[in-house]
């Protein structure tokens, strides 16, 4: 009998049949697993130092003082560490951002939920919110310093109302987009109003909310130097506007970066709340 098995030849290194196409770089809808995330991550910010090295290289001489290298930066950072007390400053922005936030939430988290749940109510305010969130916070710096002077509940108010309308927006956003089945299916098993807005719309909408406070924290640190300019005596904005005084480029970009890390680290903390505050939530966000 003849020997039916094909002698083509087969190219080196291929598997046949089982042979595993390679995926381009940009694909879409493609997951990154952790360890590839936390790579591609370190990459990114290898290439940006490089590029803010290579700025600094190809700035003249005479006006390297105004772009200063990451390693004198850094440098700078440790001094200002080590031997200025700029950790009492940082605890203090920290302080002021983590506690004008906080209200923000408190007020911001219960009325997106109740404008979203009851149409007669978001009727009633979202009118006057969504005007509020085209009103720029720092126009009400004369009036809060008015109000409450140069302290830190000025500087606070400041941060609160940066805020607080977008936020509320977002959660109402949210929470509206919380699937009416949901609610149907609640309402036919009998459960009541109250059952309803806490233990079903607020319960499927947490995750989204979180995801909303975790952007809006972002844009409360984009405030704080704002907050921290007018009379301010500590803080990292306070530190940065002294800088400018006297042409201290280096200490300024140190704050700034300082700025940055603390954000990065607020934004990994939201993370790390929405992954063991909303279990159901984490093949979602994965």
């Amino acid at each position: 009998m003849e020997n039916t098995l094909s002698t083509e030849p087969v190219a080196k290194g291929s598997t046949g049949a089982d042979k595993k196409k390679r995926k381009p770089v940009l694909n879409l809808l493609s997951p990154v697993s952790p360890r590839q995330a936390i790579i591609l991550g370190i990459i990114g910010g290898i290439v940006f130092f490089l590029i803010w090295e290579f700025g600094h290289f190809m700035t003249p001489e005479e006006s390297k003082r105004f772009l200063p290298s990451p390693q004198h930066v850094l440098s700078t950072l440790y001094t200002l560490l080590t031997e200025k007390g700029f950790l009492s400053d940082i605890g203090i922005s920290l302080f002021r951002i983590i506690g004008s936030f906080t209200a923000v939430c408190l007020v911001a988290v219960p009325l997106g939920i109740f404008m979203g749940c009851f149409d007669n109510m978001r009727a009633l305010i979202n009118p006057v919110v969504s005007g509020a969130r085209y009103l720029p916070a720092a126009s009400f710096i004369p009036l809060l310093l008015v109000w409450f002077g140069p302290t830190d509940t000025q500087k606070m108010a400041l941060l609160f109302l940066g805020v607080i309308f977008f936020l509320v927006a977002l959660i109402l956003d949210n929470t509206r987009a919380v699937q009416k089945e949901l609610i149907e299916a609640a309402l036919t098993m009998g459960a009541s109003r109250k059952q309803i807005v806490f233990g079903v719309v607020a319960r499927a909408a947490t995750p989204a909310i979180l995801d909303s406070m975790r952007n809006m924290i972002a844009v409360g640190w984009t405030y704080l130097v704002i907050a921290e300019i007018v009379a301010a005596q500590d803080g990292i904005g306070a530190v940065m506007m002294r800088a400018g005084r006297f042409l201290k480029a280096d200490v300024i970009m140190a704050g700034i970066l300082t700025i940055g890390l603390l954000g990065v680290m607020t934004d990994i903390a939201f993370r790390l709340i929405a992954h063991y505050a909303v279990p159901w939530n984490r093949k979602r966000s994965n």
